[in-house]
């Protein structure tokens, strides 16, 4: 029997404006900003989330 991997992610990213990394749900739903500066980061877009930055490495 074959178990099927999530095709949805955790990501490490990096805020290009104070460089607070942060982790993320690739498919978010809300917008995610920045927790210490409130740059936005992540937009919804009903499938996979639009990343505003560089994405550092995905979670496992």
């Amino acid at each position: 029997m074959l178990l099927q991997t999530p095709k949805s992610k955790f990501l490490r990213v990096k805020c290009p404006q104070c460089k607070n990394e942060q982790i993320v749900f690739n498919k978010a739903a809300t917008e995610v900003k920045c927790l210490v500066c409130g740059k936005k980061l992540v937009k919804p877009t009903g499938g996979k989330a639009k990343i505003d930055t560089k994405s550092i490495e995905p979670l496992e």
